[in-house]
């Protein structure tokens, strides 16, 4: 009986989806090389890749936040990924490759064809390499990164449903319309603008949010006193070390999806120029930081971690070893640099994304013109438009988003929710009830 129960098994498994492609069994189902099929794996597991990303993202917020605002943190984590997606497949992809348009603004349509081999949209040959469900997913993932660097320099804050209604429009219009300048064939790819997987379509343009959120929201309770800059230390180090880490796994498919292919060789360069910079930035945070302050700061390691990653990110592809080397050591160097000189002109950034996404992000974009197969002049003025162009229109965008939710929903909680903790106030959890510490008084910065 076992071993008739056996082949009944086998034989489903084997025999019964090849017969589902047979005879009479409809239109016959797309076909593929083996190196289609590869490319479209492998695009898929980059996907999933970026997707964990914003766990990332999550636990490194977390720990370097104080822990009654947990919740409110882990919330806007979950729910930024939710509405990317969401606001994607209705429009943002569309605006992001409308197809043939004018170089800045173009709109291909609301929502997504319904799949069907007569349409072509479950053809393998798409894009040379994977299909186009895989490309709106892939694409979809970034869109949610941006809105998720707002978060973290909005932090212990902002008020909930203002931070929502912000990071709908941004990820739905704003990262679209900008994104269609390169990567949706605009007017900056024409002109030969290079970034190969966002240290500026991503990291910058959700670095000029989060620096214009930061400057509207104004500093948390406690931060400046007197003039003097007080440490607001987060709760949880191993926290923000497990986000870091998780960050740098979803970096292999941020880069390395990139390729939009699963070229070996290819693949292979983008994933070790990526790891040479990463570790190359934290080598050049921790020298920064033992420098400057005399003792090695984990915060400033794991953001110069971070730096080299987004740092490289424009020419990963472009690169050498070498190259990437010092990109990623000056990125993790200038991190600190650039946390410490934001603190002193008083903008309190919880986490360092302005540093890191904003600033190396820059750093990154410039270095293509600097470094690589693509180093020159002529490249590093191209690089210093596309800058330009994409700090002046989302900054102003998010300026704009900014100052519309503050005149009608307000941006900022009550003083007394945020010394009570957002967790309390705006979800009535807390996430360590049994260890939750209350602020002493007012201006403790607790």
């Amino acid at each position: 009986m076992k071993r008739f129960i056996l082949f009944i098994l086998v034989s489903l498994i084997t025999v019964v989806p090849m017969s589902a492609f047979a005879g009479d069994a409809g239109p016959a189902a797309p076909t593929a090389s083996i190196g289609l099929t590869a490319s479209n794996i492998w695009m898929m597991v980059a996907t999933f890749l970026v997707f964990i990303m914003h766990l990332g993202f999550a636990s490194l917020e977390a720990g370097l936040t104080r822990s009654k605002n947990t919740v409110n943190i882990l919330f806007k984590n979950t729910l930024i990924p939710a509405i990317g997606l969401l606001t994607y497949a209705w429009f943002g992809f569309n605006l992001m490759y409308p197809g043939t348009f004018n170089g800045f603004l173009g709109f291909a349509g609301f929502g997504l064809p319904f799949p069907t081999v007569a349409g072509g949209f479950l053809d393998l040959s798409y894009n040379e390499g994977y299909t186009y469900w895989t490309d709106f997913l892939f694409q979809g993932m970034f869109a949610a990164t941006a809105a998720t660097i707002v978060s973290g320099a909005v932090a212990e804050r902002i008020k909930l449903h203002s931070f929502i209604v912000f990071s709908a429009v941004f990820v739905g219009l704003v990262y679209p319309v900008v994104g269609s300048w390169k990567w949706g064939g605009g007017w900056l790819d024409s002109m030969g603008f290079y970034d190969f997987a966002g240290s500026t379509l991503v990291h910058s343009v959700g670095g000029w949010g989060a620096l214009i959120g930061a400057i509207m929201l104004g500093a948390r309770k406690g931060k400046y006193v007197d003039g003097k800059i007080k440490p607001i230390p987060g709760h949880s180090m191993p926290l923000a070390t497990i986000g870091v880490f998780l960050l740098w796994l979803g970096w292999f498919g941020f880069n390395g999806g990139s390729v939009l292919s699963a070229d070996p060789a290819l693949v292979s360069l983008t994933l070790v120029t990526t790891c040479i910079a990463a570790a190359a930035g934290i080598v050049g945070a921790m020298a920064a930081t033992w420098t400057i302050s005399k003792k090695p700061d984990l915060s400033m390691v794991l953001n110069g971690c971070l730096a080299g990653l987004v740092g490289i990110t424009a020419g990963a592809d472009q690169m050498g070893l070498g190259s990437a080397f010092w990109i990623g050591l000056i990125a993790g160097g200038l991190v600190v640099v650039s946390v410490m000189a934001i603190d002193k002109v008083k903008i309190d950034d919880p986490v360092g994304a302005i540093s890191v996404h904003l600033v190396c992000g820059i750093w990154g974009t410039l270095a293509v013109g600097l470094f690589g197969s693509m180093a020159g002049a002529k490249q590093f003025y191209i690089q210093l438009v596309g800058i330009g162009a994409y700090g002046i229109a989302t900054a102003a965008a998010a300026l704009i988003i900014f100052s519309i939710v503050k005149a009608t929903m307000g941006l900022r909680v009550s003083e007394e929710e945020e010394y009570e903790g957002l967790d309390v106030g705006e979800h009535g959890l807390e996430a360590y009830p049994d260890l939750q510490l209350r602020p002493a008084a007012k201006g403790s910065g607790i």
